[in-house]
């Protein structure tokens, strides 16, 4: 495959030693990290990008424009028959690509046949199938599906956690840049306070373990390790639940032990619901699903129930509770908690 690089003049250093110039997936990459974008929206737009130059017969987008970017969505809606949120997505990569790569505003895309939406009720478990769901898994996976069920977060949510975002005290989590990029505060289940103490000890043992060994850093966004260089190191900064090995970072090229990978919990939630004998399509974010209806139908307030999900962004609206009890996590019992 070719390497995109548009025929441009090689750049010259201070030292008048000659570059050839960037990689045009490289620049997009650059781009997409000064925005803070995660690593997994690099690998998407990327993707993206690069099929939208093969589908064109490896031209440089540069010589392209509108037309042949609503040809492409045009054709992933009519022949390749994506969904509607896949189709946004390739829109927004090239979209990103055009204006903050390639300094080129498009016009609105009005000729795109669309992909057809459709409207679906998301997949729900009682409680009961909950029950026999949890019930038999354990060790670090379980201790995570039962927080996606007790607390309602979604599962890169979860699996982001840093050691100094959970409050034992107050029992409440704090969910930092959560969707939309908006911190929330929800419960910490009663039914987890020992077995996630008991988790985080060994995880402390295991940091203790990396220090010696001269590793134990860990990724810190938004360029905080230049502004606290010591804090990468620091137990506070650390995930709450780590990789079993040290891999490379794709981006720094730093080995250092990043957190569990969501499709290996994705693996186990699949084997359990066999196991269980639940016959419904559900996945991690089905529990999230269940935390909400299990709240709703036992009688909290939807405004509560919408504050624990995705949070509010105007301020007033963040005190309206009703049927609830003053304790941690707005109020709340968690539906963890409720089960026999």
């Amino acid at each position: 495959m070719g390497t995109f690089t548009k025929n441009s003049d090689n750049c010259v250093n201070a030292n008048g030693v000659v570059r050839p110039p960037k990689r045009l997936l490289d620049q997009l990459s650059e781009s997409i990290r000064l925005k803070h974008y995660s690593i997994r929206t690099e690998q998407a737009y990327r993707g993206w990008v690069r099929r939208f130059i093969l589908f064109h017969g490896k031209r440089h987008p540069q010589e392209m424009g509108a037309r042949e970017v609503e040809t492409f969505l045009t054709h992933l809606a009519v022949e390749g028959r994506v969904s509607a949120s896949t189709q946004n997505q390739a829109k927004s990569a090239l979209l990103f690509l055009y204006k903050e790569v390639l300094r080129t505003d498009l016009p609105w895309l009005d000729d795109v046949e669309s992909a057809k939406s459709g409207k679906r009720l998301p997949v729900v478990l009682t409680p009961e199938e909950v029950q026999r769901l949890l019930g038999p898994i354990e060790g670090t996976t379980g201790l995570i599906l039962r927080l996606l069920y007790g607390t309602g977060m979604r599962i890169m949510e979860c699996l982001r956690l840093r050691v100094k975002d959970v409050d034992f005290a107050r029992r409440e989590i704090l969910v930092r840049e959560g969707k939309g990029f908006k911190d929330r505060v929800t419960m910490l289940p009663e039914k987890l306070m020992a077995p996630l103490g008991e988790h985080l000890a060994r995880v402390k043992a295991l940091h203790a373990a990396d220090l010696s060994a001269g590793f134990g850093d860990v990724y810190l966004p938004w360029a905080l390790e230049r502004k606290y260089p010591n804090a990468a190191r620091e137990w506070a900064w650390q995930y709450v639940f780590v990789a079993a090995r040290r891999p490379v970072d794709p981006r720094s090229g730093a080995v250092r032990r990043h957190h569990v990978e969501a499709q290996s919990i994705q693996r186990a939630m699949h084997q359990a619901l066999r196991v269980a004998g639940v016959s419904k399509p559900a996945t991690p974010h089905t529990l999230r699903h269940s935390f909400a209806t299990s709240l709703l139908e036992t009688g909290y307030d939807i405004r509560t129930v919408q504050e624990l999900l995705v949070g509010h962004s105007d301020v007033s609206t963040t005190m309206i509770y009703t049927h609830v009890l003053k304790r941690g996590g707005h109020g709340v019992r968690s539906p963890l908690d409720m089960l026999g």
